[in-house]
C-alpha cells in the first residue's frame, strides 16, 4: 500500500501563543490528583507538547503569594524566556488583564488552568479573534471551560514530576527483625 501524498507532510504553521499560567490552581489540581504536595509540573515536556509547530511568544507563570521558587523562576526564564508574576491574592484577575493585553499581539493564547472563573476571559478574547486554548488536568476542570475553549489540552501525570521529600532523601537503615533463638 503505498502512502499518501499528504500522509507525512507536516505543513508548518506560522502561529504565535502566550502561555499564561495560573500557578495555585494548576498545583491543587496536581497534588489533589496525586495526593502528593513535592508534584510539580514539567515544563521541559509539557511546553513543547502544547506548542507543537508554533512559536512561543510569551510564557508567564502567575502565582499568588511570596514565597515563589527561584529555581522555577530562573529555569523559565532561561528555557522559554518566561517570567514569574506574584499576585497579590489569586491569579484570575492578572492573568485575565495579561490576556487581554496580549489580545492584539497573539494568535493563540493557552491557559493553564481549569477554573471556571475564566470562562467569560475565554468568551472575550474569542470575540477579539484569538485562539484559545486550556491546559489542565481534565478531572479537575470546569466542563463548561472545556466547551468554551477552541482547545482542550489534557495534562496527564506524565506532566509532572516528584521532587523527593526531605524525609525519603536521608538515608534510613533497613529494618531487620531481631534474631530470636
Amino acid at each position: 500500500m503505498t502512502p499518501s501524498p499528504t500522509e507525512n507532510l507536516r505543513i508548518p504553521i506560522n502561529q504565535s501563543v502566550a502561555i499564561l499560567v495560573d500557578g495555585n490552581n494548576l498545583e491543587r489540581s496536581i497534588h489533589s490528583r496525586c495526593g502528593d504536595y513535592g508534584a510539580m509540573l514539567n515544563f521541559d515536556t509539557l511546553i513543547p507538547k502544547l506548542i507543537d509547530n508554533r512559536s512561543l511568544n510569551r510564557l508567564i507563570y502567575f502565582r499568588e503569594g511570596k514565597q515563589i521558587s527561584s529555581k522555577l523562576a530562573e529555569r523559565l526564564h532561561e528555557h522559554y524566556h518566561g517570567s514569574v508574576r506574584p499576585c497579590h491574592k489569586s491569579a484570575d484577575i492578572p492573568l485575565s488583564i495579561k490576556a487581554m493585553q496580549l489580545a492584539s499581539k497573539v494568535d493563540t493564547i493557552i491557559i493553564l488552568s481549569g477554573d471556571s472563573d475564566y470562562i467569560e476571559l475565554v468568551r472575550h478574547l474569542k470575540t477579539e479573534g484569538v485562539r484559545v486554548e486550556i491546559a489542565a488536568i481534565p478531572e479537575t476542570t470546569s466542563a463548561l471551560l472545556k466547551e468554551e475553549a477552541d482547545y482542550f489540552h489534557e495534562i496527564v501525570s506524565e506532566d509532572w514530576f516528584s521532587l523527593p521529600s526531605k524525609k525519603s532523601s536521608q538515608k534510613r537503615r533497613p529494618h531487620r527483625p531481631k534474631k530470636t533463638e
